[in-house]
């Protein structure tokens, strides 16, 4: 037969509340602790400086040997008798006249005449398009045709000079560019080609194509009403990549 224990007396009935209670006031305590903040006091220490007795210095006075200034200079002597001579010696005036013209006094008028006009003649620099110039410039080779011959020469000359120094660069080459480069260029009046500028898809072949076009022959330049004139002059160059 066992015996009854009395809950109320049991030692170990509340031991697991007071352990609980027990670590919450230490944790509680342990972060007080550590949140707690101290701050460093500077002690100053303040006297009172008192002087009693004030010293003064006396400063010597010391004697320079300084030269006297010079004595004043002596009044400028003034003769006692003045004698006013008197200009008899008439001056005349010089009546200065204005050069401005006033509105009452007339222009003269001046009529010049012809053969006294020099007309200069200028020579101007006048550019002809090719679909308009009567005679157009005379490639090498294109003498003695007619107008519409040498047209048709001239084109066919112009592309044979291409297809002969056509070069493809070979930065271009290991790049793969490829496109149209537009050339402008002029026919001056003397037959040479100048003003050359291109616009393509890349300079590498602009430069090319700008090559091709300044190493045209000197040409007979066209005309126009019986005088030589400049004529602009646009070409496309095609630069076409093909992998081998």
């Amino acid at each position: 037969m066992k015996a009854k224990k009395n809950p109320d007396v049991e030692v170990g009935r509340n031991s697991s509340l007071y352990f609980a209670v027990g670590l919450n006031l230490m944790l509680l305590l342990t972060y007080f602790m550590f949140e707690h903040k101290t701050y460093e006091k500077d002690v100053t220490a303040r006297d009172i400086v008192q002087v009693d007795d004030f010293i003064e210095a006396d400063i010597p006075i010391v004697n320079l040997d300084v030269p006297p200034p010079p004595p004043p200079p002596p009044p400028a002597l003034v003769p006692n008798d003045i004698t006013v001579v008197e200009d008899k010696v008439e001056i005349e005036e010089t009546l200065i006249e204005s050069s401005e013209i006033g509105q009452n006094e007339a222009i003269q008028e001046y009529v010049a005449n012809v053969e006294e006009v020099v007309v200069e003649e200028v020579e101007e620099d006048i550019e002809v398009p090719f679909a308009v110039i009567e005679n157009v410039p005379i490639f090498p080779g294109c003498e003695g045709l007619s107008n519409q011959d040498a047209i048709a020469c001239f084109q066919t000359k112009m592309q044979e000079h291409v297809n002969k120094n056509f070069r493809y660069p070979e930065r271009a080459l290991e790049m793969q560019m490829h496109g149209k480069v537009y050339v402008l260029f002029v026919i001056d009046k003397t037959g040479k080609v100048t003003k050359i500028k291109s616009r393509g898809p890349d300079e590498l072949l602009e430069q090319e194509a700008e090559r091709i076009i300044g190493l045209l022959p000197k040409m007979t330049p066209g005309k126009q009403r019986g005088r030589a004139v400049n004529m602009p002059y646009s070409i496309p160059i095609h630069f076409v990549f093909k992998e081998q």
